[in-house]
């Protein structure tokens, strides 16, 4: 049974440690990011109405203290000031220091949770390159990253090994939070427990060796590389690192510091010669659900290292990249786009726009080879159809607080659940024409205002319907 093969192995390794880290006491908690885009954590804990316990693991968590609470029907929730995630999953994205201005990749990223604490971190300044193989699963990350109001991300649906070969030695930071074989989840999810099994391990341990030779090849001398799972397996953890540190003699491992969770185990590392207590596990008894975190800096050039064939990769990008198409068409698109901006958002009017087919875009600039599969770019300010131009929900999500035209709410307001059940409400600070919505300055989307009446655009798939 995979159940007794987890405990045997585990049992084995942890001796009379098992019953304490394991316990079944433990209390199962739910946690919530918040997103510094939006307001500081102090802020959210005063206004937004849950009950919350600080976090061990993020200065930006918060424990979720009533199981009875439904975060993810919060009007805050929807606006993109928080995000639901398992505690101790808030931790490895904080490990690599980011700074703004940085180059920054999240190469496993959906469904964003981690890729939404990148974007605060970076504050708007440099790029976030947020990559999902699984289409389904970027479609969900690019929703979520659109609600929490990120600006600067190149979303893209794309194979780590293509991406190795695209962008060589691009990023100050990677954060590789490989797909395992979910050990830690075994409480929450019991269909993980019902898949377990010793060759699921060896798939997933095969599978996050190649994704971290990918990750290596992407990270610029001197970058961080934060590797994480949500597994306690050997194979996927302490031994992967031992491994990769053998393969990689350009990479070094570096302690990390932090009060949550404990030291990574040597017993794991299957006899590797490394610090493995540099490492970090997180166990039931620590108030998560599972996960192991290391942290490598890319402290000399591979020995295969060609200048040369570098450069010839950075020409290629160059030659690759593609240029928006001129003509009628795309200057209508434009001027259409200029004019609603210069009404409705005079603040940012002047940023740079991008204009592909009738859509306009505030763009990000990536040398990326058009042959990459990009999901999403930049932001979305809207489309010209048929002689108007029709804002887009996510130049809301992201600037919404900017509109010059508004109607605004507050979570007392009965009109607040009304919006976000797809009704029309009237409207009390709004003038006709289109309007964001906002409770307490936080964006709720769109409408437009006429006859007194903000007629709902909030879309049906994101609306509280139950």
């Amino acid at each position: 049974m995979a159940g007794e093969f987890f405990i045997a192995r585990e049992q084995a390794l942890l001796g009379s440690r098992y019953e304490s880290l394991y316990t079944a006491a433990a209390p199962q908690y739910r946690g919530v990011t918040v997103n510094g885009l939006r307001c500081p954590p102090e802020r959210f804990a005063q206004q937004a109405g849950l009950s919350l316990e600080p976090s061990p693991f993020c200065a930006q968590s918060f424990l979720l203290a009533d199981p009875g609470q439904r975060p993810g029907r919060h009007a805050y929730h929807h606006a993109g000031v928080f995000y639901v995630q398992e505690p101790s999953a808030a931790m490895p994205a904080g490990l690599l220091r980011i700074r703004p201005g940085e180059r920054v990749l999240d190469l496993c990223a959906a469904p964003g949770g981690k890729s939404s604490q990148l974007a605060a971190a970076l504050q708007g300044k440099g790029l976030l390159v947020s990559n999902e193989y699984a289409a389904p699963r970027a479609a969900i990350l690019r929703g979520n990253l659109e609600r929490m109001g990120v600006t600067n991300a190149v979303i893209l649906n794309e194979s780590t090994g293509q991406l190795a070969a695209a962008l060589p030695a691009f990023f100050d930071k990677v954060l590789v939070d490989v797909p395992c074989s979910g050990e830690g989840m075994f409480r929450k999810e019991p269909q993980a427990l019902q898949q377990h099994s010793a060759a699921l391990i060896a798939q997933c341990a095969a599978m996050g060796a190649s994704i971290l030779d990918d990750a290596a090849a992407l990270l610029r001398l001197g970058g961080l590389l934060c590797f994480s799972t949500c597994t306690f397996a050997p194979e996927e953890d302490e031994t992967q690192i031992g491994a990769f540190l053998v393969r990689h003699p350009e990479f070094s491992l570096l302690p990390i510091e932090a009060q949550a969770g404990s030291p990574g185990e040597t017993a794991r590392a299957c006899g590797y010669d490394y610090p493995a207590e540099y490492t970090r596990r997180v166990y039931p008894c620590h108030g998560g659900e599972g996960h192991f975190m290391a942290l490598l800096q890319k402290t000399a050039l591979p020995p295969e290292y060609s200048p040369f064939a570098a450069q010839a990769r950075r020409e290629g990008r160059k030659k690759a990249t593609g240029t928006e198409n001129g003509g009628k068409a795309t200057a209508d698109v434009r001027a259409a786009a200029a004019a609603f901006l210069q009404q409705y958002f005079p603040a940012i009017a002047d940023f740079p726009l991008e204009v592909r087919g009738r859509d306009a875009y505030f763009s990000v600039a990536l040398p990326l080879p058009q042959k990459l599969r990009i999901v999403r770019s930049g932001v979305w300010v809207g489309s010209a159809e048929k002689g108007r131009f029709e804002p887009a929900h996510q130049l809301f999500c992201a600037y919404g607080a900017l509109c010059a035209n508004a109607e605004r709410l507050s979570l007392s307001d009965a009109r607040t659940a009304a919006w976000l059940r797809g009704e029309t409400i009237p409207a009390q600070t709004a003038a006709s024409g289109w309007t964001a919505v906002l409770v307490d300055g936080f964006p709720l989307g769109f409408g437009k205002t006429s006859g007194g009446a903000v007629k709902n655009r909030y879309p049906k798939g994101l609306r509280n319907l139950q």
